[in-house]
């Protein structure tokens, strides 16, 4: 099997962040859904656990944290056009998200970021390899 991502993020109400991911796109795995979590379909190989706070308390010690005040983890997907990336940030604030950082564009990458409904911060970009810089 190959190697699989999982990443696990606490949301407030889950009908509504299956409907703003719903909005951007994306789509869920039935396998892994039910009344406490789903699981949204990223790539072939990542996924992200939307898991309702009652229940990811239960996979953890700690304080949640909140994703709106609080920075935890940079979640960074790449699209395969700079114009999907355009759609995925119009559809994202559209559907409640927010506008969180202005574009960045650097010739070979193309960068665009959101919070979502609950706060969690995403990273959307399109990336030209062969036309990354040798000075970084």
């Amino acid at each position: 099997m190959a190697t699989k991502i999982f990443i696990n993020l606490p949301v407030k109400d889950l009908n509504r962040s299956i409907s703003f991911f719903t909005e951007l796109g994306f789509s869920f795995n039935p396998k892994f859904t039910n009344e406490k979590g789903t699981c949204l379909i990223i790539g072939e190989n990542i996924n992200a656990m939307l898991l309702v706070e009652e229940f990811y308390a239960t996979f953890t010690n700690k304080e949640i944290c909140n994703a709106e005040t609080t920075s935890e983890v940079l979640i960074a997907v790449s699209f395969e056009t700079r114009e999907k990336v355009d759609e995925i940030m119009e559809k994202a604030i559209r559907s409640g998200g927010t506008e969180y950082v202005e574009t960045k564009d650097y010739g070979w990458m193309y960068q665009r970021t959101f919070l979502d409904i609950d706060g969690h911060h995403w990273e959307i970009f399109y990336m030209d390899e062969s036309k990354i810089p040798s000075e970084v």
